[in-house]
């Protein structure tokens, strides 16, 4: 057998490169003309021009390279990435263990990850299997932080089933065996009678009691968590005083305002009211403003609250709720009868404050209500000058 520089035989070298070409469907012919390299030299060469040509490969390191470092765009590239591991375990391969590109965007996403709050990190379930699935695959020392996941438990039926048929059975050898020890079986059929008769009065006895407080326990439980999702007292709402407003900087229709509620520092507030009021007219003036909505963007611009206005059937006329003169910027806005404590951030899964406000609106003396119970301030209720219209 012929060997290259007295070293390995040609012809397995040959071999070698054919099958390394093959399993990654690259050309052989273009490796083997260099037969004075070494199988290491050649091995790194085909590896390095399989991962050049590879397509999916090059596709995640990609991903990783122009992965951002803003947070809303970081989310938004993770929300992306969770979309495709909905179909796939791992991003290249078929599945059995995770490639070289799985382990580069695991290196790339995971500083992010493990920072994310619990709330975002809900929206990620099939990154998160598959961020589980890398950790558990591969020992990386200390290099990253652990991602703790909290996984339902599972009791497989089966087991529940098995012990069953045990007990039965157990149960059937434990009467066989006393009829046997019984010299005509009467006496033992008598005693598992009475014992049948025993265990089934505690049954009777016990378990009906415990259905019907079960029963008790579900319609009270509903309704209390109804109420208080719908109740008004949920929000916070506050008398403020805009101290400034100005048309927002990339939409015609929202305007930004600088909100005073006695915090020392105003509330920046994104509102769509270009169309119905002027920055000139907003300036100086007193609204109702919910303090307790999750602070986001609107078109890139941040907004710390919602200004409450009146609106009639058709949108064509809109204007925020005039609170009354006397009242002071910063105190609470009170309903009769609703004197619960407001969330301290209203919860945006739970929709609690769109199952609120179709109970929001004016009567037909213009008087902002929740089901008929006005908006009261110090100086009065807030009110509006479109009547009977609805308040958001």
């Amino acid at each position: 057998m012929a060997s290259a520089n007295g070293g390995v035989p040609l012809e397995r070298k040959q071999a070698i490169v054919s099958a390394l070409c093959k399993s990654r469907s690259l050309d052989a012919t273009k490796f083997l003309d260099d037969a004075g390299s070494d199988i290491k030299s050649l091995s790194v060469n085909i590896m390095k021009t399989a991962y050049e040509n590879n397509e999916e490969f090059n596709k995640w390191v990609a991903f990783a390279e122009k992965f951002p470092s803003d947070s809303e765009a970081c989310l938004k590239s993770l929300s992306q990435l969770n979309e495709y591991l909905t179909d796939y375990s791992v991003l290249v391969g078929g599945g059995s263990k995770p490639s070289d590109a799985d382990i580069i965007v695991f290196s790339t996403v995971h500083p992010y990850l493990v920072s994310l709050p619990n709330t975002d990190r809900n929206k990620l379930p099939h990154l998160l299997r598959w961020v589980d699935y890398i950790q558990s695959t591969h020992d990386f020392g200390e290099l990253f932080e652990r991602i703790v996941l909290e996984k339902a438990p599972f009791d497989p039926p089966l087991a529940k089933q098995t012990a069953k048929v045990d007990a039965e059975s157990s149960t059937k050898k434990a009467e066989s065996s006393a009829k046997k020890a019984a010299p005509n079986g009467k006496a033992a059929n008598s005693g598992a009678d009475s014992e049948k008769k025993t265990d089934s009065s505690k049954k009777q006895a016990s378990g009906k009691p415990e259905a019907a407080t079960e029963k008790k326990k579900v319609p009270e439980k509903v309704p209390d968590d109804k109420e208080k999702e719908l109740s008004v007292s949920l929000l916070k709402i506050q008398v403020g005083l805009i101290r400034k407003a100005s048309k927002h900087p990339s939409a015609d229709s929202l305007l930004v305002e600088e909100i005073d509620v006695g915090e020392g520092k105003c509330r920046q507030v994104v509102s769509g009211l270009a169309k119905f009021c002027s920055p000139e007219e907003l300036t100086n003036r007193l609204v109702a403003l919910i303090t307790n909505v999750k602070p986001g963007k609107l078109r890139d611009v941040v907004s710390e609250g919602l200004v409450l206005c009146a609106s009639n059937a058709d949108h064509t006329v809109v204007e925020p709720l005039i609170v009354p003169e006397g009242a002071k910027f910063g105190e609470i806005i009170t309903f009769a009868g609703h004197e619960g404590k407001p969330e301290d951030v209203l919860n945006p899964k739970k929709k609690q404050l769109d199952k609120i406000t179709p109970n929001l609106f004016t009567d037909d003396k213009g008087v902002a209500t929740f089901k008929g119970v006005p908006f009261m301030s110090s100086a009065g209720p807030c009110t509006s000058t479109i009547p009977n219209a609805g308040i958001k």
